[in-house]
């Protein structure tokens, strides 16, 4: 921790500077512009500049005239710091493994989770938990507990569950907002073994907004994450969680690429499992083809067709196969994955406006939202009755 002047203040940065990349132990050296003014001779920069630039935090004081810095915290730090907010979760698996046997007692599963309250809520992936039988959660102190509840979301691929403790250590969140593309970040969690609980490893953000296999958009890092860290914090040098990690490809020539799900739709899914109990995710309630561009990568502002009217609410709109979808309420879309994060505002039964193009004609549509859960059995009827034909 430093405190300074007000003159101290100016030429703090360079030294600040080599500071903080002694502390990231390793991370790629960055460079940053910040405005600055010259007065006397000194160089002054915007302190918010300066904290954005280089991590840390800052106070100024207007009685004594001095600002007080503390620099972000050096990755060994961190991971004391967030350990205790990590937990291993072990249970009977419902799949048989190669080789074993429904009775066999290693014929186990385990994944990661993050501590979010103090009385025992815990937040992890949904595949972590889903299909586990007897599940047992172990914190960092080598306690065990049983679940005692479990809200589980296959969309989004997150669930959380509740055991009996208390005093115990939340994990704390970043904005999302704040997460850029090659910030060194520590992945937390139980690679391969429940034997290696409280493995860290780490990398970089290597992307953001990724649209890959997952119905929200995903945080792409080069972080070692194996079977075992699903569930786990990916976390900034903040000591911050930026992300739970989710999934990796894995395949020969493939190398480090992991991806977590994004602070926003995590706080997103706990916000509503908390208030309702269940996810109420809001739905066009229209099945959706995306462009040859959207669908390779490419960039594109292409609009989706219409290739099916799923609810009561899209068929009262008079929105019909075939028609254009361009915006939704004054958004421009080009992926489902762009539907879905814009939909994250809203509840069934909101309305929202629809920029569309039906029989060569660009109208406003102003549709009634839908309840997903309800599309999702539509839309298995439809493949149902598909299949017996």
């Amino acid at each position: 921790m430093s405190v300074l002047g007000k003159k101290g203040i100016a030429i703090l940065m360079a030294a600040v500077l080599s500071i903080s990349v002694a502390a990231t132990a390793g991370a790629a050296e960055s460079k940053a512009a910040m405005q600055a003014k010259v007065v006397d001779g000194q160089v002054y920069v915007n302190t918010k500049d300066l904290l954005k630039a280089v991590g840390g935090s800052g106070q100024y004081d207007a009685k004594s005239g001095t600002y007080t810095y503390k620099g972000s915290e050096a990755i060994p730090k961190v991971i004391e710091k967030v350990s205790p907010s990590v937990v291993g979760i072990i249970g009977k698996s419902t799949e048989v493994q190669d080789g074993a046997t429904s009775d066999d007692r290693y014929n186990l599963a385990h994944g990661t989770g993050v501590i979010i309250r103090s009385n025992g809520w815990i937040v992890t992936n949904a595949h972590v938990v889903d299909g586990l039988t007897n599940p047992v959660v172990v914190t960092t102190d080598g306690n065990t507990y049983k679940i005692t509840k479990t809200y589980s979301d296959a969309l989004s691929d997150l669930a959380l569950i509740k055991i009996n403790a208390k005093s115990l250590k939340p994990a704390s969140f970043a904005k999302a907002s704040q997460t850029t593309v090659g910030e060194t970040v520590i992945a937390l969690g139980t690679p391969i073994s429940f034997s290696l609980r409280n493995s860290a490893t780490v990398g970089v953000i290597s992307g953001l907004n990724r649209g890959v296999e997952a119905t929200y958009r995903l945080i792409q890092t080069d972080t070692a994450i194996n079977p075992g860290n699903s569930g786990g914090p990916l976390v900034n040098l903040k000591g911050e969680v930026v992300g739970i990690n989710s999934m990796k490809f894995s395949a020969v020539g493939v190398e480090s690429l992991g991806f977590s799900i994004p602070v926003d739709t995590v706080q997103y899914i706990i916000d509503q499992f908390f208030k309702y109990g269940k996810i109420k995710r809001a739905s066009l309630g229209l099945q959706l083809e995306e462009s040859w561009s959207a669908i390779v990568g490419l960039p594109t502002d292409d609009p989706l067709t219409i290739t099916g009217v799923l609810s009561p609410e899209a068929k009262k709109a008079k929105i019909k196969e075939g028609d254009v979808l361009y915006s939704v309420a004054g958004t421009r879309v080009s992926s489902v994955v762009d539907i879905n994060e814009l939909l994250k505002k809203y509840l069934p039964g909101q309305k929202v406006k629809l920029l569309m193009q039906t029989d060569g004609d660009i109208v406003t549509r102003t549709l009634v939202l839908a309840d997903r859960a309800d599309i999702v059995d539509e839309e298995d009827e439809v493949f149902l009755a598909d299949e017996e034909q």
